[in-house]
């Protein structure tokens, strides 16, 4: 899930990609916050969220949702161009006490392959 900026839009595709070249028989699903609906994370084992600054209006909705519902035991991840993003993402997580592998701060998102690569390959995240 993504706040729809092209650049946090292209490191979720990487991870998406990379997600689905290292497991076999995974559905990968890529939405914006916008596309969003409620019950999209429910069936979920792993959840992706970013975005480029934080509180992007189009996470409203999401924010919202994930206060009240009870994600204990599915893995998120976060992922930013921004630290600023990367607290304001591990603050909306929390409340849905998902647990939440190590942030991926992305410096250059035009270049963000080996760096997507190698968090996914920590597993920290989805836990393989």
């Amino acid at each position: 899930m993504t706040d729809g900026t092209e650049s946090i839009q292209q490191i979720a595709r990487a991870i998406a990609n990379e997600l689905a070249g290292t497991l076999a028989g995974i559905d990968v699903k890529t939405c914006t916050a916008e596309e969003y609906k409620g019950t999209d994370i429910l069936p979920a084992d792993v959840f992706f969220i970013g975005c480029e600054k934080p509180n992007p209006v189009s996470f409203n909705y999401l924010a919202r949702m994930l206060s009240h519902i009870n994600l204990a035991a599915r893995k998120c991840g976060v992922f930013s161009t921004d630290k600023k993003a990367l607290k304001y993402l591990a603050a909306l997580v929390r409340d849905s006490e998902a647990v939440m592998g190590k942030p991926l701060f992305i410096t250059d998102a035009k270049n963000h392959a080996d760096n997507v690569k190698a968090w996914i390959k920590e597993k920290s995240i989805i836990g393989q």
